[in-house]
């Protein structure tokens, strides 16, 4: 099993998702690209959360500047081509966490979603609830359906007014599983691990 974890927008929890889809398929972990918080790279994230015996891949760029990849890529003299990208060789499950969301551009022509598209794996699409998500979450939806990219999953991550959430999931595949992850407060191994114990069986 081979997922993608996207995001309908920035900062709304890909990585600790990623951390619990890491540990509940004992998986593997690969970030293609940090942009920024190289001293607290996502990758270091999920190494703590998730316990030193998971297998981190190397990230195929490490940009100094929290921004979009390109403009961080720009201010180091480097180019993007979702052509550099490969997936990792391994025998075990693997979830590969994306930087921002679908339209994040990695250079002034190539985007996230056709580093997704490149990759040729199934999505897993990260909701958070704020003013402008139904929006987020349709476009982001929609998207992924142009492309014909498989979104596997839908993740919930924290609390929905009930009209939200019905919205939203109204407008997936039949196919594409629900997954509901309670709100945390402290981030820790335990409180991952705790999280990922909860998850009904999802396949």
């Amino acid at each position: 099993m081979k997922l993608f974890v996207t995001g309908i927008g920035t900062e709304i929890g890909k990585t600790v998702c990623s951390a619990i889809l890491t540990k509940y398929f004992n998986a593997d972990y690969w970030k293609p690209i940090q942009s920024g918080d190289l001293d607290f790279s996502d990758s270091m994230k999920i190494q703590d959360w998730v316990g030193e015996n998971v297998v981190i891949h190397p990230e195929t760029y490490q940009l100094q500047l929290a921004a979009s990849p390109h403009q961080s890529a720009a201010q180091e003299g480097i180019s993007i081509n979702i052509n550099d990208f490969n997936l990792p060789e391994t025998q075990n499950n693997l979830i590969v966490e994306g930087a921002g969301g679908l339209m994040v551009p990695l250079s002034d022509s190539e985007f996230m979603i056709d580093l997704i598209e490149k990759l040729n794996i199934p999505v897993a699409l990260v909701v958070r609830n704020y003013l402008g998500c139904i929006n987020h979450s349709l476009l982001s939806i929609k998207a992924l359906n142009q492309k014909k990219i498989n979104l596997k999953y839908l993740i919930l991550n924290g609390n929905f007014p009930p009209d939200t959430e019905r919205v939203i999931c109204k407008n997936i595949q039949p196919k594409t599983e629900i997954i509901r992850i309670s709100d945390i407060e402290n981030i820790t191994k335990e409180n991952i691990e705790s999280i990922t114990k909860q998850l009904i069986k999802i396949g």
